[in-house]
């Protein structure tokens, strides 16, 4: 082989490691979250990450920064692979025993619950990337204390609320998931386990819903508490804040990353965006270094023309 199909070869291997490196350094859309009822990860998400107005909210960015909130649509165990109940422990429910998401498990009365009554419903999950699966409901029994943290003995496990089979489109990025409620009344959860068949990826959620008293004025009073869902606005604007990776699916594999990001409440959107300017600058990189390979090929082959003509 020639010096010049050496240095073409080596350089085109190079080049195409860092484009590599590019791509698996750069964020994801990653998966989604339940916007209605919107979750309480989507719900402080909706506040602003770094101007929540709800106190459980800004209490959640002074435990843990913003960047729970960026990503927003990642709560998951990478290896689940079915074995939720057995792997994720008592009062840790809702954060699927993510350290990066803790301030999830907050037993507080004052995160913002969505009204409801018995009957027939049309859950939303807001999916950014859909994902072949099995999605299934469940909601707290009688046993529940808002006060106390949530366990897996306080949902009926054995009559699911919903169950659903997703598949690997969305509607215009919704999945749209019928569910039936019981009788219930004042706070309650409702817990998503959102299982891959395609990977041993689950997602997981925990929406406070409110069956109130049934009267007029408890129904009035649940208004100033009703949660709201991101606006696709706030989706793309926060999208280049993320952290969330195809790597990993976003396990915790990167928990040490999370934790030196997202464990100050002086985190900011600009600090995080950081991230995003070193895999622009890769990208910049590596389309410098294809240029400079295809140059310096070009410059090989005329030096040999000349030596040979000569």
């Amino acid at each position: 082989m020639s010096w010049s199909r050496r240095l073409l070869t080596a350089s085109a291997v190079g080049a195409g490691a860092l484009v590599a490196t590019t791509f698996a350094a750069g964020t994801a859309g990653a998966h989604g979250a339940m916007f209605g009822p919107a979750s309480r990860i989507a719900s402080c998400y909706a506040e602003g990450p770094e101007t929540p107005k709800s106190q459980v909210c800004k209490d959640l960015v002074a435990d843990s920064g913003t960047q729970p909130l960026y990503d927003w649509n990642e709560v998951n165990i990478a290896n689940a692979n079915g074995q939720a109940r057995q792997i994720i422990p008592d009062g840790h429910l809702c954060s699927a025993n993510r350290d990066k998401y803790r301030a999830l498990d907050w037993a507080r009365t004052d995160w913002a619950a969505t009204p409801v009554t018995a009957g027939a419903k049309t859950f939303n999950f807001r999916v950014t990337a859909p994902h072949q699966g099995v999605m299934t409901l469940y909601i707290t029994n009688s046993s529940y204390n808002p006060t106390q943290p949530l366990k897996w003995s306080n949902l009926d496990l054995a009559n699911p609320i919903a169950t659903f089979a997703s598949p690997r489109t969305s509607d215009n990025g919704y999945y749209n998931v019928a569910a039936n409620l019981p009788q219930r009344t004042g706070r309650q959860i409702v817990y998503m386990v959102w299982q891959r068949t395609d990977s041993p990826e689950a997602f997981f959620g925990c929406s406070d819903v409110d069956f109130g008293s049934g009267t007029t004025a408890a129904a009035g009073a649940l208004a100033a508490q009703t949660p709201s869902a991101p606006t696709e606005a706030q989706i793309s604007a926060g999208a280049a804040y993320s952290s969330v990776s195809h790597t990993g699916h976003g396990g915790d594999a990167l928990t040490a990353q999370e934790a030196a990001a997202g464990t100050t409440s002086t985190n900011t959107a600009a600090s995080i965006h950081a991230s995003g300017s070193d895999n622009l600058l890769l990208g910049v990189a590596g389309a410098g270094l294809l240029a400079a390979t295809a140059s310096g090929v070009l410059l090989a082959r005329r030096m040999r023309n000349t030596a040979v003509t000569a």
